[in-house]
């Protein structure tokens, strides 16, 4: 009957344990998801039109209107992406990785610069131009990154979410468990009740 009672309790425990980490759960699932939306809103970031080609692939659906949740976020970064990769003077769409350091003295109008500072274009006071065309890059990796992670913590958040319903669903269901199961008492029967106690009778 004992082991019986810790039993029950431990189950009751657990459960209502389960119950505020989902309530937990749900809440912070609920402010982080708030939290990334209006951070993207107050930016006031706006789609173009389906006259850009960005735009009609990635985010046709959207056209002319203000990013405010993580998806057009993700969908932005992308429109971003593709602007600096076909841009009039990447013509051959070099990425970042592709590029040099600085602009090349042979050819300054190349993104594809140089690394080699013996090669490179001199400024006035005799040191290396840096590459302005890759430096365009770095500007749009580090814009469409901060949009990409928008878009990861408006989904870390539903899952968030997910989770904390189902840890309160866990919770009631072990707490019904306790009681259900371990709560139960076997019944005295009625026959139990009238037989009499007899002593054995000796001699």
């Amino acid at each position: 009957m004992k082991s019986t009672k810790v039993w029950q309790i431990g189950g009751f425990v657990a459960g209502v344990v389960l119950l505020i980490f989902g309530v937990v759960a749900i809440f912070l699932g609920v402010n982080g998801f708030t939290t990334t939306r209006d951070a993207i809103k107050d930016e006031g970031i706006t789609f173009g039109t389906t006259d850009d080609p960005a735009v009609a692939k990635y985010a046709e659906q959207w056209a002319g209107e203000q990013v405010k949740t993580g998806d057009q976020a993700r969908a932005f970064a992308q429109v971003m992406r593709y602007h600096t990769v076909n841009a009039e003077w990447n013509t051959e769409h070099l990425t970042y990785a592709q590029m040099g350091r600085f602009l090349a003295a042979d050819d300054p109008s190349d993104p594809a610069g140089t690394s080699d500072e013996a090669a490179a274009l001199k400024d006035e006071a005799g040191n290396p131009v840096s590459n302005s065309f890759r430096n365009q890059w770095v500007t749009e990796t580090a814009l469409s990154t901060a949009l990409n992670m928008s878009y990861m913590a408006e989904r870390l958040s539903v899952f968030g979410l997910v989770v904390g319903f189902a840890l309160l669903l866990t919770g009631v269901g072990l707490v019904i468990l306790a009681f259900a199961v371990f709560g139960r008492t076997e019944p005295v029967t009625k026959s139990a009740r009238a037989r009499p106690s007899t002593t054995p009778v000796t001699g």
